[in-house]
């Protein structure tokens, strides 16, 4: 323990360095194993029968796509650390907020003119004008409002982290602490689920906070080097989230059938196990050969990819599934909401981020002069390796 601790001081790899490209692709690869999840085995209100069936020789692999979220999750906690150390709290909300709200905003838009006035029916969140306001903060999670988006919950997941990650920055972040963090989080999950206490899960997460608890010890083996005390975080965390994934998986299978939704626990176990292993990879440097440079707008664009997704289904399935055939129209599904997430990535994205970010970034500079500092410490630049979140995810 002295050992990790003294290296936290002064031998740590520094936040910044060339951009982990890996985590693109992983990014890219829980958006794509949720899109498969929704098409091909949770829509079955867009097919008009189980699509289980349609594509049952995939079914047992499109069913565990639902833990992609859970792979999102895992990314968010090694970059959030990883994009919050050594930056003040003022810096870390403006990378969020500008990393988070350009596209999200678009897509709350978009989804209410399309259900207000193009008349689509499919994933129809029936809200009024109040309550897209609402969803335009990104706050509807805390209300008894709905989410615009079916897939919004997890942003709402995402946003309760960064608030706990945005109090530990005031704090001040240091190995010694996050260790302390992690190991506070850890007992409070566990009392949470031992207790039911609604208060305990609101504000700690006890079925998601594994993965993130997961991710930020892997950025630590990452900066720091592989030592025990980090891998037994890993492990510990690895166990809970076993808990969570094959409760998460058999909620389903209760709610519709094993005949309609054949994911068994075995396979939840497989899923979180290789998603473990993956991240892991990233962490002691294996996967340092993924240096194809497109793999860097793949990364960029699974967060409107991931926001937009299930409402192209929505659009485009119910009115050709009877003039396309199945695997066709999953293709053509994907390639379209692929192709949007493109543009509104290129369109929106990109120009939205660097907008709010120079918006917000001035304004965080006036009062830091205001409050007697001549030279306000750099905004942190997203486009580094800081910016390698989902959350957005994902989820």
């Amino acid at each position: 323990m002295t050992h990790v601790l003294s290296r936290g001081r002064d031998t740590g790899r520094s936040a910044r360095g060339p951009r982990l490209v890996e985590l693109d692709a992983l990014r890219f690869v829980a958006a794509f194993a949720v899109m498969s999840f929704h098409y091909m085995a949770a829509s079955k209100s867009l097919w008009g029968e189980s699509p289980t069936a349609l594509f049952a020789s995939v079914n047992r692999v499109t069913t565990l796509g639902i833990l992609g979220v859970e792979l999102f999750f895992l990314i968010s906690g090694f970059v959030i650390l990883m994009s919050a150390w050594g930056h003040s709290i003022g810096d870390f909300v403006v990378s969020r907020v500008s990393r988070l709200y350009p596209a999200y905003w678009f897509v709350v838009i978009a989804l209410f003119v399309m259900y207000t006035f193009v008349g689509v029916k499919a994933f129809d969140p029936k809200l009024s004008l109040r309550d897209y306001l609402v969803n335009m903060t990104m706050l509807q999670g805390g209300t008894n409002i709905g989410h615009a988006g079916a897939v919004f919950w997890s942003l709402w997941v995402e946003l309760r982290f960064y608030i706990l990650v945005g109090l530990f920055v005031v704090v001040g972040i240091t190995l010694r602490r996050c260790l302390g963090f992690m190991a506070g989080w850890i007992i409070l999950v566990v009392v949470a689920e031992a207790t039911h206490n609604d208060v305990l899960t609101f504000l700690f997460m006890p079925r998601q906070a594994p993965y993130f608890i997961a991710g930020m010890a892997f950025y630590l083996i990452h900066r720091f080097g592989s030592t025990l005390v980090l891998w037994v975080f890993v492990g510990v965390s690895y166990g809970l989230c076993l808990l969570a994934a094959t409760e998460r998986v058999k909620g389903r299978v209760d709610m519709i059938g094993f005949a309609h939704f054949p994911a068994s626990p075995e396979g939840a176990i497989i899923a979180i196990t290789l998603i473990f292993a993956l991240i892991a990879a990233v962490s002691l440097g294996w996967l340092r050969w993924l240096r194809w440079r497109a793999l860097t707008t793949v990364g960029a664009l699974t967060y409107p990819l991931y926001l937009i997704h299930q409402n192209v289904s929505a659009v485009l399935i119910p009115g050709l599934k009877d003039s396309v055939g199945r695997w066709a129209l999953v293709g053509l599904t994907m390639a379209v909401s692929i192709a949007l997430a493109y543009l509104i990535h290129r369109l929106v994205d990109k120009p939205g981020q660097r907008w709010l970010r120079a918006a917000l970034s001035a304004s965080l500079d006036r009062i830091r002069l205001r409050d007697g500092q001549s030279a306000p410490p750099p905004p942190l630049e997203e486009s580094r390796v800081a910016t390698q979140s989902k959350e957005a995810s994902v989820p």
